[in-house]
């Protein structure tokens, strides 16, 4: 995928990239009180939800076509750029004719790829940055088709906005992180720009700093951040957005650490202890070879005594080992269920092939 650099003019090349301002634009008033700040306070791109595409119906979902004249008002007073979500065509060609300056996908709209290549085909012969967030569930080849799309019609200022995945299971935040995703998506494309949500990550105002600061550990180039004048009268999604002013302190918290160090010591110690897990990681890939012989033996003799491969008694069995076993060691089960489940499923996979052979 070719890529090219997304860096506004003006906008300085330092981590983290700031972009910020309400969930929705709801009123004149609101938006220009709040990119007056924002603006105060050294942010250089704008954000507001023109459109919402809301999970149900009879929310807020936007105040439509009439809100880009506030955009380009914030524009006009503070010199920011703009920026805004868009999941049609229509919405493309009116942002266009707006001037705005960046347009991003929302992660409803990612999740579809008729979508996305309808506004793909709106956006050929335009140089213009878009910025994909992840669909809602963790699916990493649907997020990198509606890249791919993008970019075979001829976009090239693209990147990513990480904003969590949905989840069934209730979590401490709104979306999952699942960090694992994104920095697959790093590792195939190098070039991408990553931006992180720690708003909708969050879901909770209180748990921004930490997603953020996590994001930057990461290596993210930049967040996006819900801002609103007023959020406690928000219209949509008041629980996550934050003041100007509060916005600025998160900021200035934020430890930004270097990607890599030239220090000669540093590298010494990093390399040394890099080969150390490298010879742990040998060593766990001998383990789980060993594991799954023995899994295709069990399978073997259920197959000859025509006993069902699933034991749900002995899996139970399994994790309550573990469990004690890992709070002796200071594992923690959510780790340690997850990396057994999957070891699990693998031995039933295997079983299911002896099962059929």
């Amino acid at each position: 995928m070719e890529l090219e650099s997304i860096l506004l003019p003006g906008v300085e090349d330092k981590r983290p990239m700031v972009i910020a301002g309400p969930c929705s634009a709801e009123t004149e008033e609101q938006v220009m009180s709040t990119a007056t700040q924002l603006a105060a306070k050294g942010v250089k791109i704008f954000r507001a939800g023109i459109w919402k595409p809301r999970t149900k119906p009879g929310g807020f979902e936007g105040i439509g076509v009439d809100g880009l004249a506030w955009l380009k008002e914030v524009k006009k007073e503070t010199g920011m750029y703009v920026s805004t979500e868009v999941a049609t065509a229509k919405h493309v060609y009116e942002c266009l004719k707006a001037g705005i300056d960046v347009l991003w996908v929302g992660a409803r709209t990612t999740a579809n790829p008729f979508a996305v290549q309808e506004i793909a085909d709106a956006l050929k012969g335009v140089d213009i940055p878009v910025l994909v967030k992840n669909p809602v569930n963790p699916d990493l080849e649907l997020w990198i088709g509606a890249l791919e799309r993008l970019n075979m019609a001829g976009l090239k200022k693209i990147g990513v906005i990480h904003r969590g995945f949905s989840a069934y299971v209730k979590s401490k935040y709104r979306n999952v992180p699942q960090w694992q995703l994104p920095i697959e998506i790093k590792r195939r494309f190098p070039d991408m720009l990553m931006i992180c949500d720690p708003s909708h990550i969050s879901g909770k105002r209180e748990y921004i700093q930490e997603v953020s600061q996590q994001a930057m550990d990461l290596g993210f180039d930049g967040l996006i951040i819900e801002s609103h004048i007023c959020p406690e009268i928000a219209l949509s999604d008041a629980a996550q957005q934050v003041t100007p002013t509060s916005l600025r302190e998160i900021l200035g918290k934020l430890i930004i650490r270097d990607i890599d160090s030239e220090n000669i010591e540093y590298k010494e110690n990093i390399d040394e202890l890099r080969a150390q897990i490298d010879d742990i990681d040998n060593d766990i890939l001998e383990l789980l070879t060993r594991r799954m012989k023995v899994s295709d033996e069990i399978g073997k003799y259920k197959k000859q005594n025509n006993i069902t491969i699933l034991q749900p008694g002995r899996w139970d069995k399994i994790l309550e080992k573990v469990f004690v076993k890992g709070a002796e060691t200071g594992l923690d089960n959510e780790f340690l269920e997850k990396v057994f489940k999957a070891i699990h499923q693998a031995s039933i996979d295997r079983q299911t092939k002896v099962m059929n052979e």
